[in-house]
């Protein structure tokens, strides 16, 4: 490394430690501009054309070299998730051993912040200066010397793009509405929030998939909020949760009531599968209750609820009673979208769950319709061919 690129390396560093230093002098001051006091701002439901912030959130993952208590080098898995935050600002959480959801990953993280200059980030809060760009993040010791980098990873959940096994109730699959009441479906096939599944189930096998839309000006329970009321009843939530620590009303929580074991949402506009094991309620004839329901989840084909028994409804679901109520997907005002839902009904089907897709469903369940090669123009008409004997094949079917 030159003199020169050493130096500024090193002014650069520098900066940087000032920067992690100043909000712990001046508060909240350094982000004050960039507060949301305006409401949730834009929804997007397809990656924003002219938002640079977009392109540098994500999950990141890598070999970096550290030191250990001997002080001897050694090569160790670390990784990132980036989110975007109001104005130019961003939050991470750093892991070592890997993302969650990884056989290594090691459950306590590093809170980073950071702001975007240009087409690139700098994150400040752990040992070392990490720069991040649209396709990886470098980390560099306080000599400038490079001590990794990690590589964009583009997870995918190994239920995603799931068929439903025979028998199962197919409630969406993007040809029909008639299983569902007060059911949207968009121009590409998508179903709409705030709809309600039809048919009745009493214990039961979902598998759905949900994408949620980019709001970086939004916190908390305003950001891609949706959810999935059992019964009318338990409410699993639904949220972009994505680079935040796991909360009693994040995704994969039952509501307000236990949070996730495990964090495992991935970045918003990223298709995800919830796939849940619901067994209801038991009751004696005069309506006194004599077990409570029990739950099982996944999130993204990793567990993050094992067998809870819920004594109550959740939040704002109904109360519980013997009777059978529908399943409702939460409209909470934000543009979340559905597909790929079947039900298991396990009062008269026995199937192993969850299911899991193919190598070849999930690539093909993974695209997103902005990732389609885009039609090209229609040329100017060419001349019709000679007549030929055979007919002309008909184009294969490209759907």
């Amino acid at each position: 490394m030159s003199v020169h690129r050493f130096a500024s390396l090193r002014r650069y560093c520098m900066a940087l430690a000032a920067f992690t230093i100043a909000p712990a002098i001046f508060g909240n001051l350094a982000f004050a501009q960039y507060s949301n006091k305006s409401g949730k701002g834009p929804a997007y439901v397809s990656p924003p054309e002219n938002d640079p912030n977009y392109a540098l959130m994500g999950e990141f993952a890598g070999s970096i070299e550290v030191r250990d208590a001997e002080g001897k080098k050694e090569n160790q898995r670390f990784a990132l998730q980036i989110r975007a935050v109001a104005g130019d600002r961003f939050e991470a959480r750093a892991f070592h051993g890997g993302l969650p959801g990884e056989a290594s990953h090691q459950s306590e993280a590093m809170s980073l912040i950071g702001l975007r200059s240009g087409e690139s980030l700098v994150l400040s809060g752990a040992p070392w200066a990490i720069f991040v760009d649209p396709n990886g993040c470098s980390l560099l010791d306080a000599k400038g010397n490079r001590v990794g980098r990690l590589k964009r990873m583009l997870r995918v959940s190994p239920t995603l793009g799931a068929q439903p096994p025979e028998g199962a109730a197919v409630v969406f699959d993007g040809t029909s509405l008639d299983n569902l009441i007060n059911g949207k479906m968009t121009e590409t096939g998508l179903l709409q929030e705030g709809s309600t599944i039809s048919p009745m189930f009493q214990d039961f096998c979902l598998h759905l998939e949900f994408r949620i839309p980019y709001m970086p000006q939004a916190e908390g329970q305003q950001r891609g909020n949706s959810g999935l009321y059992l019964q009318s009843r338990y409410e699993c939530q639904v949220l972009d949760s994505f680079g935040t620590e796991t909360k009693i009303d994040g995704l994969g929580a039952l509501y307000r009531t236990k949070k996730a074991d495990i964090n495992m949402a991935f970045p918003p506009l990223r298709w995800q599968t919830y796939d849940i094991h619901f067994t209801a309620p038991r009751w004696k004839s005069d309506g006194t209750k004599i077990r409570d329901m029990h739950i099982t989840s996944w999130i993204n084909g990793v567990k993050v609820q094992d067998n809870v028994a819920l004594k109550n409804k959740t939040g704002a679901g109904k109360q519980e009673e013997p009777n059978l109520l529908p399943t409702l997907l939460q409209d909470h005002g934000d543009p979340v979208r559905f597909r790929n839902i079947w039900v298991i009904d396990r009062g008269v089907l026995h199937h192993k769950f969850p299911v899991f897709a193919t190598g070849k469903q999930r690539a093909a369940a993974a695209m997103h319709e902005w990732d389609q090669p885009k039609e090209q123009e229609k040329a100017e008409p060419k001349p019709e061919p000679a007549a030929k004997d055979e007919a002309a094949k008909p184009e294969a079917d490209k759907s």
